[in-house]
């Protein structure tokens, strides 16, 4: 996927969540362990998303190509951030995905609340 249509996916991304209620406090998050598309807040919860977009293939879902070695990474990458505001032990926290699956003739969103835990 190339960086424009990355930042599209994200940036509807955002809109659906705050559409559901959750707030974006930052995107593209970055530090030194890697990158977190979206921060958002979900009430007292701190959520952070995985934005990933594909169109369909036989090898893995949107959903599914987050894997093991990406979901380690978000957590450290999360890590940081929490110890940046020293919200470590201020805020619950949560891993979503929002997976973009595009078909032919449209694209359907898939919101995965708690798609990985620590």
């Amino acid at each position: 996927m190339s960086l424009s249509k990355g930042y599209e996916a994200e940036a509807i991304a955002g809109q659906f969540l705050v559409k559901k209620g959750l707030t974006v406090i930052a995107r593209n998050y970055r530090c030194k362990t890697g990158e977190i598309d979206l921060i958002c807040r979900d009430k007292d919860t701190i959520v952070f998303v995985e934005v990933r977009s594909r169109a369909p293939s036989h090898f893995a879902s949107a959903k599914e190509s987050v894997t093991l070695t990406k979901q380690q990474r978000i957590i450290r990458t999360a890590h940081l951030f929490l110890l940046e505001k020293k919200w470590t032990d201020a805020y619950p926290c949560r891993f979503d995905v929002i997976a973009f699956e595009k078909g032919a003739s449209d694209t359907h969103i898939e919101w995965v609340k708690n798609a990985f835990i620590i």
